[in-house]
C-alpha cells in the first residue's frame, strides 16, 4: 500500500510568472515536466477565476495522469499556489497503516498546505527586506531581475511543508 505524496509546490505570480517551484523525490530532476504541468494550470486559474470569488481553494485543477493531479489556490494578490500530488506516493508502513483512517486523498487534505503556504508567503511579505516588485514580470522586467524569490527561510518552509505533509495530517 501507499500514501499520496507531494511531487511539486509551485508559486506564481499574478503575472503568470514563476515565483518559486520545488520538487520532490523522486522527481528531483524532472524540472521541464513539472514546468510544463504548472504552465497548463494557468489557464485553469484564469477561467476558475472568473467563476469564484477571490481567496479561494480551487481543488483539483487536472488530473495529469493516474499518478500526478495538480490542485490549485488563488490568493486574494493575484498569487497562485499549485500542488501537484503523486496519487501513488510513497510505500506505507505498517505502523503508518495502523494509525491511517483512511487511504487515498479528498480535496480537504490540501487545505493545510494552502494554508501553511500561503502563512509562509505572507511571513515572506512581511520581511521588511523582501520586494514583491521586484518579483513582478513585464517586458522590461524579465530581463533585467530575477524573478524567482530567494529568501532561504521561505525555501525552507516550503520544503518542510512539502517533505512532511501526509493526507492524514491536519496541522503543518
Amino acid at each position: 500500500m501507499a500514501l499520496p505524496k507531494i511531487a511539486c509546490i509551485g508559486v506564481i505570480g499574478k503575472a503568470d510568472n514563476p515565483l518559486h517551484v520545488s520538487l520532490f523525490p523522486p522527481y528531483l530532476e524532472s524540472t521541464i515536466e513539472f514546468s510544463f504541468i504548472l504552465n497548463s494550470c494557468l489557464d485553469i486559474f484564469e477561467i476558475r477565476r472568473k467563476q469564484t470569488s477571490i481567496d479561494q481553494d480551487l481543488g483539483l485543477l487536472q488530473a495529469v495522469d493516474e499518478r500526478l493531479a495538480a490542485y490549485g489556490w488563488l490568493s486574494t494578490t493575484g498569487v497562485k499556489f499549485l500542488v501537484i500530488v503523486d496519487l501513488i506516493g510513497q510505500p506505507i508502513s505498517d505502523e503508518d497503516l495502523k494509525n491511517s483512517t483512511k487511504l487515498g486523498l479528498r480535496e480537504s487534505d490540501l487545505k493545510a498546505v494552502f494554508r501553511a503556504l500561503q502563512t509562509a508567503y505572507v511571513q515572506l511579505l512581511q520581511n521588511p527586506f523582501y520586494r514583491p516588485d521586484d518579483h513582478t514580470a513585464t517586458a522590461k522586467a524579465v530581463s533585467t531581475c530575477n524573478s524567482q524569490i530567494t529568501d532561504r527561510r521561505f525555501i525552507s518552509e516550503v520544503n518542510r511543508i512539502g517533505n512532511s505533509w501526509l493526507p492524514t495530517v491536519a496541522p503543518l
